[in-house]
């Protein structure tokens, strides 16, 4: 066990390693977009007549003006409150063809076909019903399009992390992508994680696509790898601010939290193979490297240190020395926490997302906590089967923390 442990820590740093290497290894070509674009809003919206209004307004209140006739939400039945709500902004309304195909998507792509039909955009912006944004949002992003940015993401952060722990805890997984992530990747000149929704895509693009061809179960994280295996130029803008509403009840984040990672390895087994053959010729070596690696190095990083600290146990126990047994793993299990604990202390000083100092404290003592639970949900995750999507409800604002 003590040999296998040794191997995968070898591995996990032989692996960290080579992606650290190559990640200079990126060639950015920019081609400066045209000034003052067309700019459509794709918007995936089933039952959200509770936050529809606060997107909408948000809209309206940009300081680059947003026509709301190319404001485009798309719904699955014509008695939804959501179309009423829409009707008053004038914001045009599309209904879903298939509703067989459950997944955002599945929406996106009816909305794409519908407009593509209408009219040509020079720009398309992704939300979810439940985002708003700043007043300086498209316009900031605007700036990224006219530099050369094909896709480019704004600064997520949390509509609603002071509800409770569980917001704030689930807010710090899209800070760990976005801030420590992206971060790092846009000063190697690699390819950008898209996480959610707060981007957008040239017009170019989705014209040759003729739909949106991003149907898997994370349809976000499949655009990153297709974006990365095409050579796309990507961005990630700090100063371009969006917010999102997070789950606010524990089973909703392990449900989410499923899904995330069932789609995280199916659309790697789709595009990683990919990949693995376009990699020496390609422009953007680095990218590929990394998204090949994923997060590989972190599991088998686990992995050794797990085995290593169960062969230490298991001999103790055969030596005798039960109660060195219990400290060793509590040792391990204390060692654990602190460092995710610093670790999150780390994210609040490095991120700005809107959380108050009580419940900076709170997540500090409980994500450590939170953290851990993707164990189990990725065990679920890799032995379910069919993980399906399923709708959280949004613009809940009063929570029962006993049953959550």
């Amino acid at each position: 066990m003590a040999i296998v442990g040794v191997v995968c820590l070898i591995s996990a740093m032989g692996m960290f390693l080579w992606s650290r290497w190559t990640r200079k290894r990126n060639i950015l070509e920019l081609i400066p977009g045209e000034e003052n674009p067309s700019i459509a809003i794709l918007v995936a919206a089933r039952d959200e007549s509770a936050v529809i209004g606060e997107l909408l307004e948000s809209l309206l209140q940009q300081t680059h003006a947003i026509d709301m006739r190319d404001v485009y939400v798309v719904v699955e039945r014509r008695d939804d409150p959501t179309v009423g709500i829409c009707a008053k902004y004038g914001a045009t309304v599309i209904l879903r063809r298939d509703l067989s195909k459950q997944r955002k998507g599945y929406a996106l792509d009816d909305a794409v076909a519908d407009i593509l039909v209408r009219r040509d955009y020079g720009l398309y912006f992704v939300f979810d019903a439940d985002n708003t944004m700043e007043n300086d949002f498209i316009e900031r992003m605007l700036l990224n399009y006219e530099k050369g940015y094909q896709i480019a993401t704004g600064y997520r952060n949390a509509k609603n992390g002071n509800i409770n722990v569980v917001a704030a805890a689930s807010s710090l997984t899209f800070a760990m992508i976005n801030g420590i992530g992206n971060r790092q990747r846009l000063r190697d000149q690699a390819n950008m994680i898209f996480s959610g929704t707060g981007f957008y895509v040239r017009g170019e693009l989705v014209r040759e696509w003729g739909g949106w061809p991003f149907h898997s179960l994370t349809e976000d994280y499949e655009l990153s790898l297709y974006a990365t295996l095409h050579g796309f130029s990507t961005y990630y803008d700090e100063t371009a601010v969006f917010y999102d509403e997070q789950p606010v009840k524990y089973r909703q984040t392990v449900a989410q939290r499923v899904r995330w990672i069932k789609g995280y390895f199916s659309a790697r087994k789709h595009y990683i193979s990919k990949m693995r053959k376009k990699t020496k010729a390609a422009r953007n070596y680095g990218s590929l490297v990394k998204e090949r690696v994923g997060v590989k190095p972190v599991i088998l990083a686990i992995l050794g240190l797990t085995l290593l600290v169960l062969d230490a146990v298991g001999w103790l126990i055969a030596s005798g020395n039960a109660v060195l047994a219990v400290v060793v793993v509590g040792g391990s299990l204390g060692f654990v926490y602190i460092v995710l604990a610093l670790m999150t202390v780390g994210m609040l000083k490095s991120e700005k997302l809107d959380l108050s100092r009580v419940m900076k404290i709170k997540v500090i003592l409980l994500n450590p906590l939170y953290l851990t639970t993707y164990v189990p949900c990725a065990l679920r995750a890799l032995l379910k089967k069919n993980v399906t999507w399923t709708k959280i409800k949004h613009g809940e604002s009063e929570v029962n923390l006993s049953r959550s």
